[in-house]
């Protein structure tokens, strides 16, 4: 048997942690058993389903990697084909016609609620032989009235749901609309689904899903319901606490890599092992051991995650992620070998691409003014020698490499008894304006000398305007 998952959002909205959790979770357990990973969107909701929220699945899951063997099928050009099966359930007395109002259906639950009794339909159409006249009736399926439902699922371990407890569900609505469950069904069969992992808040659907596949001569898959993530309240996870887009993470400067890596320690581990690469995912993940507890969401691991991806990662694929990030900061990248020189001298220290762009923009912008807290602590008019005589040296120098421009500022130092830093800072703010930077002689390498001795001539003029004021 070929293992076949399926990931079926609804573009009613963004792809979110929790969907991208579970697409995540899919995609490796078709992987390590060598099947096929269906995309499915799930757009029979018209009134909130987007062209805009489609594009945002899936660039989501092309961004993460998470590439589909098959589709991405939509619900809406299968219409004909739940047609087809809902008039054949209805032929063979397996669904039904009900034509009760909205009004009746309230009261019938008003009554159960005195009652003390869980709301649910009745079945008071089922034995309805009759039409209503002037009413287009909804079609429900006629779920059994006695045995049980029992399914093992591979989180949550052996389920059963009593069919007395389940009501007949709407299949089609009075438009001929198919319902939800109906075509989640029946695209499970037509596209030969074998596990369906998800999270657990389907699970009440499950038993429903389980009779009509019956019902329609199909074999149920085998399920996993997998738990909701928290908040660090405790809370199911929201926007306040980070479940946002998967692209706003690429735009906050994250990496697909540590964001996976990330989402599929949500539940699930192997031993005391933080770190995976995704082929040792694909390796090591198993359904069967995803915890049946709650996870809860942890900003803070994400983000250490994130920073040891891009120090690990090659400065090249680090340098091509960045660049648009540049881009939409103004800046003009020509050059990836300098791109990526500027990703090694910050790789160290960069917990996100965004941090590392807003770094970076002093090499490919001149700033207006220094950050004043910077300039005010280094700035002084007692910088005003080491700056003039690093200056001078810099200016005779004709190889701009690393090591010589670190040995004249060593040699600058030595030469005016200061303590490397007393010349080193001020040259760094004078050269990016802040007093944040990859180390002074990568710095002024990768500015170059033509940049580097007019912007420490721009803080020689500064300091003289202080002294001035002062």
């Amino acid at each position: 048997m070929t293992i076949r998952t399926r990931f079926a959002p609804s573009p009613t909205g963004y792809l979110h942690i929790g969907g991208a959790r579970t697409a995540l979770f899919c995609w490796l357990y078709a992987k390590r058993h060598q099947g096929k990973f269906v995309l499915r969107i799930e757009d029979t909701d018209r009134e909130r389903s987007t062209p805009e929220s489609v594009q945002a699945i899936l660039d989501g899951m092309e961004w993460m990697g998470l590439d589909w063997d098959e589709g991405p099928f939509y619900q809406t050009e299968r219409y004909d084909r739940y047609k087809v099966l809902i008039d054949k359930l209805l032929e063979e007395g397996k669904a039904y016609r009900c034509y009760c109002s909205k009004e009746e259906l309230e009261e019938m639950r008003e009554a159960q609620r005195a009652r003390k009794e869980k709301p649910r339909y009745d079945g008071r159409c089922r034995n309805r032989s009759e039409a209503k006249e002037g009413v287009e009736p909804v079609i429900r399926f006629r779920n059994p009235l006695d045995g049980a439902v029992t399914f093992n699922d591979q989180v949550r371990g052996h389920v059963t749901f009593n069919n007395s407890e389940l009501d007949d569900l709407i299949i089609a609505r009075s438009d001929g609309t198919p319902t939800y469950n109906f075509t989640v069904v029946v695209d499970d069969m037509d596209m030969r689904i074998t596990h369906v992992i998800r999270g657990d808040d389907h699970l009440n659907n499950t038993p429903r899903q389980i009779n009509m596949i019956e019902a329609l001569g199909g074999e149920p898959p085998v399920y996993a319901h997998v738990p909701m993530i928290l908040g660090s309240d405790g809370a199911r996870l929201s926007k306040r606490h980070g479940a946002v887009s998967v692209l706003q993470y690429r735009e906050e400067g994250y990496l697909p890599e540590a964001l996976l890596n990330y989402l599929v320690r949500l539940g699930w581990s192997h031993g005391d092992q933080e770190v995976f690469s995704r082929e040792e995912m694909i390796q090591l993940f198993d359904i069967d051991e995803v915890n049946r507890s709650a996870s809860t969401f942890n900003p803070e691991k994400l983000l250490w995650l994130n920073q040891h991806y891009i120090k690990d990662s090659s400065p090249d694929y680090v340098a091509q992620a960045l660049k648009p990030l540049l881009q939409a900061r103004g800046c003009e990248v020509n050059d990836d070998a300098t791109l990526e020189a500027i990703v090694v001298s910050q790789q160290e220290r960069a917990k996100t691409l965004v941090e590392m762009a807003d770094n970076s923009l002093f090499f490919f912008q001149d700033f207006d003014a220094f950050d004043e807290k910077a300039a005010k602590k280094n700035l002084r008019p007692v910088a005003e020698e080491p700056l003039k005589v690093v200056k001078e040296d810099l200016a005779a120098l004709d190889d701009w490499q690393p090591e010589k421009v670190h040995g004249v500022v060593t040699a600058v130092a030595e030469r005016l008894e200061l303590k490397l830093g007393k010349v080193a800072q001020p040259i760094r703010v004078a050269v990016s304006g802040g007093p944040v930077s990859p180390p002074i002689d990568q710095t002024l390498a990768l500015l170059g000398k033509e940049v580097t001795l007019a912007r420490i001539e721009k803080a020689l003029a500064y300091i003289e305007e202080r002294k001035e004021n002062s």
